[in-house]
């Protein structure tokens, strides 16, 4: 796969949410003997909070809201397993954000503004019906970081799941 590119067809087919709210819209690196992978993150002024804010120039700037912020860390996750940990929402594999050991936002961002997002997998558990990841996320914007963290997620076979009992 050459890179950058826009997300495969069947990586949005497989993916357990809506692509309108994957707000990551390409993959930019992905390594997986560094268990990494890094996307484009285009925002706008619509964006789901952001768009509701009550901003004011000095003391309340319009901004990409911290919350997408972590939400974009689960889709990130998402993108992680299915491209290097070959994990597929089709065939029972759903994950669930388990902690987030720490998360610190260290700049604004104006909507509009391109964000470069990168999840690494720092620990690896991998299991049949069950695997342990702890993720480090970095999103920078102009070269900046304006968000870090490091979360944990559980990613479950369903289908075997219901195949056992």
């Amino acid at each position: 796969m050459e890179l950058p590119a826009p997300f495969a067809q069947a990586f949005l087919d497989d993916c357990p949410y809506d692509p309108e709210v994957l707000f990551v819209d390409r993959l930019l690196e992905l390594d997986r003997d560094k268990s990494l992978v890094r996307c484009s993150w285009p925002t706008d002024e619509g964006m789901l909070l952001t768009r509701s804010q009550r901003a004011h120039e000095t003391r309340h700037p319009r901004h990409v809201a911290g919350a997408l912020m972590v939400h974009v860390t689960g889709m990130l996750g998402f993108v992680h397993a299915y491209h290097v940990l070959d994990l597929r929402h089709a065939d029972g594999w759903v994950g669930y954000g388990t902690h987030l050991h720490h998360a610190v936002f260290r700049k604004l961002v104006p909507p509009g503004e391109r964000i470069d997002c990168e999840c690494r997998a720092l620990r690896t558990r991998l299991g049949k019906e069950r695997h342990f990841v702890r993720y480090a996320f970095q999103l920078r914007h102009q070269g900046d970081l304006c968000y870090e963290s490091e979360q944990s997620a559980v990613w479950l076979n369903v289908a075997t799941k219901s195949e056992v009992s």
